[in-house]
């Protein structure tokens, strides 16, 4: 799982360290695909590659456009323009912007930390679900393979039945392990 913040040039994920060349300073050249992204309000992002005769050839074009549409990611791709972490925001391309700097790693830490409180087969399945609809064009063929790949292993593994069983208690559940 990839939860991403971003603080001026840096991108820190848990699970994965990320990192980019910074063309010009304080511009993040692409948002790596993290599954949530929290931006400092100071962040600044865009696809600076024309600037140096480059183009964006390790993914960053066809996300953009299936996150923002065409007509917005060619303006962000043919001009260069930086936006901010609001525009950002509002165009999608990050989750939420942090309440001030200085609190980025917090949040993002209490977003992780309410994540591993649930259970890790459903977070798995989940993930995978998220990642399949991304990947195929058709809802039903993602669905479809999602099932086939978890519903079993997840109703048939160990922390549903905890899961199951502290509902009804009404208490927290301790989850193992994934086997799935």
């Amino acid at each position: 799982m990839g939860l991403l913040w971003v603080e001026g040039l840096k991108f820190v994920s848990i699970g994965q360290l990320y990192t980019f060349l910074p063309f010009p300073s304080k511009l993040l050249t692409c948002i790596p695909p993290s599954d949530v992204v929290v931006a400092s309000s100071t962040a600044e992002f865009g696809l600076p590659e024309a600037q140096v005769g480059l183009f964006a050839a390790a993914g960053g074009l066809p996300r953009l456009v299936r996150t923002c549409g065409m007509q917005v990611a060619t303006e962000l791709a043919l001009t260069c323009r930086r936006i901010s972490a609001q525009e950002a925001l509002s165009l999608r391309l990050i989750n939420r912007i942090s309440k001030t700097p200085e609190s980025l790693v917090e949040e993002c830490l209490a977003i992780a930390s309410r994540i591993v409180q649930l259970s890790p087969d459903a977070i798995l399945a989940t993930r995978q679900g998220l990642r399949a609809a991304w990947d195929n064009p058709s809802v039903q063929h993602a669905t479809s393979q999602i099932r086939e790949m978890y519903a079993d292993r997840v109703v048939k593994g160990e922390n549903f039945k905890i899961g199951v069983e502290a509902f009804v208690k009404k208490t927290k559940p301790q989850w193992v392990m994934p086997k799935i």
